[in-house]
């Protein structure tokens, strides 16, 4: 993903009016070739490869049914991949597309396709076409896919498979590689298995299914691939297997001392870091030399001096270590540097025996962030907790500890960014029945308080983890499958409807269980991430992690790196970033979606909230992909004239599209524009308020675009008729709900909402207005309290993605602008 900063738009709502300009037209890249020579030289090298292909079959197993090819294209000329497979059949599949240096530096472009038998004469005959007929306009048949082509060859057996672009192919050694086969079906993956069986070859227990692929992990050499690709017309792609937590846990402190050494050698520090992630947690040991430069003494504090601010538990170090590198594990396999650009803080908010008064965490919490802030009261900070209630029983409804949050979060004058774990399923039930009822145990489990808070990010759980390797649980498979729902998370799906905020907003990686045939189940090594220890002098220096804990510090890193690079950014602007970033894998969307409906993405909502956030579209946008990003103040309301209370103001933005660039793609290009809305909202004082949603929060806002066709003055017209309305009751706005991925219903509920519009280039070039503007809360219901003329700061993030890379839609935007044309982030 090329790298460019965000564009920060001029904090005035209010801009020129849109004025449309002239299309341009972009032509398509055709390479000019001899017909004739061109399509008989294809047609000659389709033959040999096609020979070649049959002749390297292995025959002892006989399970191959056909060919695998390569076609590849010129040098810095793009390859129409799309006509390399029927669609209609199974029989003819693109396999993959690799990008590859030829010997002068040159990029090409391959892609292998899987050829039945019975479909040889599908290219042959495109190849025959294109030399002997034409279209109506006169141009050989098959045009634009065979001048795409420069050469067709016999995939070679590893090479032509091998998507693993950071990761060294096996040579005579064997190792643990990812085999990704086409097709999805039970029948496909039992005749791989009992090949494995034929040709000898160890693999993993289990299997992950994909839409159209499954990924096997076999123990292998280059030779063993070689005979998997000649026995096998399953074949898709080859990858290193991913090295588990396990591979480090089992060496001595000798050992692991050389990794810890490595790794500081490669560390990239920030000369002066502004961004800090403060733990809110059992205190952290800087002792542990991954942790010492990046945590001082004096940050190192405990809301009670007599309990000491060192950790007597595990668990604030393991934070740390989490929160500064992430998952250890990839950062000491790979050789690259590593960039740290923020710092530690941690006050201890847990005394020895791990608990507190019930009625005291609000107020624990409230003086570890005023020590903090004491110590350093210069330093940006996001707040990092994962200590929360055991019990459920607030199911969305304000405590005072979340409330406590709020406040602390949202004070008229002050805004603080709070990153909280959802808490774990396990705190309430035993391993084996988390695993047994997986995952609906999972979903009916409720997001812990304090984690319920309107203002804060709430953090669930999903995993990647599923290889185990410990020889003692050979006879165990994971419980999740890869990209799906963690067995420790929790859920907002039992809440009153529509009437708390979506929890949780985000997930991220929090471990996977085992569990056997006969359903015990356990926590292990190999499902877990790696972090830091707190007894380095004891225990080694590396620790398994994980839970909703191990997914909070990955995302309180994110948020002090995205500080670092935008230390002007507002806490709202941090949050709607990382919630703007995210996005839903597939697996598990399949995991809790039966259909593609809006009704069925408000459930999915209340599971993993908006899904997993991306650090790069956090941080950057790109030529194709670019983020505005608006940060301004509005005040909501004011008093009428004649007595009571009014609505007050509404922001429109004029949204600077490359309009030339828009319409001059094709009518039916879709392109995507996502809207993210971030916002602060004060708790309403007092438990009678919390019956009611529309007094908990001081106030509301809302966002709507215009329909393409409505002009700016139809526009705020039906905008403000959907606000007077909705002052009496709620009610979806009259907005081209068509367009919107979620709907009105889905994300306007809590203090922050995400959504994304799809449409064509021309919808969303006629689609420029946007409008943020007020809703009902108590500092206008309660105006006895002094606050009906406050401010509210919000964050408005609006991004637009083409599916075409070469389509630059970033360039036009800054130069309306006048603003310098910004170079690439190199990182």
């Amino acid at each position: 993903m090329e790298k460019l900063p965000h564009i920060f738009l001029p904090d005035q709502p209010e801009t020129r009016p849109y004025t449309s300009t002239a299309s341009a037209v972009i032509k398509k890249t055709i390479i000019f070739r001899d017909r004739a020579q061109h399509g008989q030289y294809l047609q000659g090298q389709f033959k040999k490869a096609w020979d070649e292909s049959q002749r390297g079959q292995l025959a002892l197993v006989g399970t191959r049914n056909g060919v695998y090819l390569e076609f590849v294209s010129d040098p810095d000329a793009e390859l129409v991949t799309k006509s390399l497979e029927d669609m209609r059949s199974k029989e003819i599949r693109l396999l993959n597309v690799r990008k590859e240096k030829n010997a002068s530096g040159q990029l090409l472009t391959l892609a292998t396709v899987y050829v039945s038998n019975q479909k040889r004469k599908y290219f042959a005959k495109k190849l025959a076409e294109y030399l002997s007929q034409n279209t109506d306009k006169g141009n050989p048949k098959h045009q634009d896919l065979v001048a795409s082509i420069s050469d067709i060859r016999n995939a070679l057996l590893v090479d032509s498979f091998w998507t693993d672009t950071n990761a060294p192919k096996p040579g005579s050694d064997k190792k643990w590689v990812e085999v990704w086969l086409r097709g999805d079906s039970d029948e496909d993956v039992k005749a791989f298995d009992r090949l494995l069986a034929q040709i000898k070859l160890e693999a993993r227990q289990g299997v992950i299914k994909f839409p159209e692929r499954m990924v096997k992990v076999v123990f292998a050499s280059s030779a063993d691939l070689e005979k998997l690709t000649q026995a096998s017309d399953l074949i898709a792609e080859y990858r290193l297997a991913k090295t588990t937590t396990a591979f480090f846990m089992e060496m001595d402190a000798k050992e692991q001392a050389g990794w810890v050494d490595n790794l500081l050698n490669r560390i990239d520090r920030s000369g002066n870091p502004v961004s800090s992630v403060c733990i809110l947690d059992t205190g952290v040991n800087n002792g542990h030399p991954l942790i010492q430069p990046f945590l001082s003494v004096d940050d190192c504090q405990s809301v009670d001096p007599s309990w000491g601010a060192h950790d007597h538990d595990r668990h604030g170090t393991l934070m740390a270590g989490t929160a500064l590198y992430g998952d250890l594990t990839p950062l000491l396999e790979s050789s690259d540097s590593v960039s740290v650009t923020h710092v530690l803080e941690s006050v201890k908010i847990l005394p020895h025996d791990g608990e507190n008064e019930p009625d005291l965490w609000g107020y624990i919490t409230a003086q570890g962030v005023s020590r903090a802030e004491i110590q350093s009261p210069d330093r940006k900070r996001a707040y990092c907790m994962a200590v929360t209630a055991t019990d459920t029983r607030d199911r969305g409804r304000p405590s005072s500890w979340s409330a406590e949050i709020d406040q602390l979060a949202a004070t008229w004058d002050e805004q603080r960014l709070f990153i909280i774990s959802g808490g774990n399923s396990l705190h309430t039930m035993e391993v084996k029945e988390a695993a047994q009822q997986y995952p609906d145990i999972q979903v009916t489990e409720s997001v812990h308080d304090p984690a319920q808070s309107w203002n804060e990010l709430t953090v669930g759980a999903m995993t990647n983890l599923v290889d185990i390797v410990d020889s003692n649980l050979a006879s165990y498979k994971p419980v999740a499958e890869a990209q799906t729902l963690s067995p420790f998370s929790t859920t907002s799906s039992t809440w009153e409807e529509n009437k708390w905020p979506i929890k949780p907003e985000l997930v991220l990686e929090g471990g996977n269980l085992a569990i056997d045939n006969s359903g015990f189940a356990t926590e292990c090594d190999d499902l877990s991430i790696l972090s830091t220890t707190y007894r380095p002098d004891a225990q080694g220096y590396f620790y398994p992690f994980n839970m909703t804990s191990a997914a909070t510090a990955q995302l309180a890193r994110m948020a002090g790196a995205i500080r670092a690079e935008y230390p002007d950014y507002w806490e709202e602007t941090i949050r709607a970033l990382l919630v703007h970033s995210a996005s839903w894998p597939e697996p598990l969307k399949k995991q809790f979606m039966a259909a593609d409906k809006k009704s069925e993405y408000k459930n999915l909502l209340k599971i993993c909230g908006y899904g997993v956030p991306s650090l790069d579209r956090a941080l950057y946008s790109a030529r194709n992909a670019l983020t505005l990003i608006a940060q301004a103040e509005l005040q909501p309301y004011d008093k009428k004239s004649g007595g009571g209370m009014r609505t007050r103001d509404m922001h429109f933005y004029d949204l600077p599209w490359p309009v030339e660039v828009l319409q001059a793609l094709p009518d039916e290009v879709q392109v995507k524009m996502k809207v993210t809305l971030s916002y602060f909202v004060e708790p309403g004082p007092g438990e009678i308020g919390w019956k009611d949603r529309y007094r908990y929060a001081s106030h509301a806002l809302r966002f709507d675009i215009n329909n393409p066709g409505e002009s700016k003055e139809e526009f705020i017209k039906r905008i403000n008729k959907a606000a007077r309305e909705e002052d009496e009751q709620l009610t979806s706005t009259q907005s081209a709900s068509g367009h919107w991925l979620l709907g009105s219903t889905a994300r306007d509920r809590g203090s922050i909402h995400s959504d994304t519009w799809t449409g064509t280039s021309a919808e969303l070039a006629a689609s420029n207005f946007i409008s943020v503007m007020p809703k009902i809360g108590w500092w206008r219901e309660r105006s006895h309290l002094g606050c009906w003329n406050r401010k509210t700061r919000y964050s408005l993030v609006v991004s637009i993605e083409t599916e075409s890379t070469e389509v630059d839609v970033y360039t036009p935007i800054v130069t309306k602008l006048n603003l310098p044309v910004p170079v690439q982030i190199h990182t």
